[in-house]
């Protein structure tokens, strides 16, 4: 199989990693699929008006973005002490939302559907389609731990 490092997203560490298989390769993913991850799991600068939480003043953040101007990644990470309720999946969906915007800017996908649904008491998941030109789609999941309030 040919494709992009997979990155293995590990919710209850809240953190990505590679993943070695037993013949000494790395584990690859369809590339569509590592894009999705990469951009929904880099923590993207928070606008000056975001809520950051009490006491809160590290606005996170890629040393990266400043390079071309554009940010990279998404603001799901505002979302780790939020209600569980209504409001805190669609701003869930609108995150996603915003941090694959670049993949319709590129050209590379013509749009992006995203439904979000908590997944468990502690977790919010999502379903990701990827709409690209030629008709093809690509489905990503992902879920992550949300400590909520």
């Amino acid at each position: 199989m040919s494709g992009d490092i997979a990155v293995v997203w590990d919710a209850e560490s809240a953190r990505g990693d590679w993943k070695l298989l037993e013949d000494g390769d790395l584990l690859l993913a369809p590339p569509m699929e590592t894009a999705v991850i990469v951009s929904i799991f880099t923590d993207r600068l928070a606008e000056l008006d975001d809520d950051l939480g009490p006491g809160e003043t590290d606005r996170r953040g890629w040393w990266a973005t400043g390079l071309d101007g554009k940010p990279i990644g998404s603001r799901l990470w505002l979302l780790r002490r939020a209600k569980r309720e209504a409001e805190t999946l669609k701003r869930a969906r609108d995150y996603i939302r915003e941090a694959l915007a670049w993949m319709i800017e590129e050209g590379l996908a013509v749009s992006v559907d995203v439904q979000c649904e908590w997944q468990d008491a502690s977790r919010i998941a999502a379903a990701i389609g990827v709409n690209r030109a030629d008709g093809s789609r690509a489905a990503v999941t992902a879920a992550w731990a949300w400590q909520g309030i």
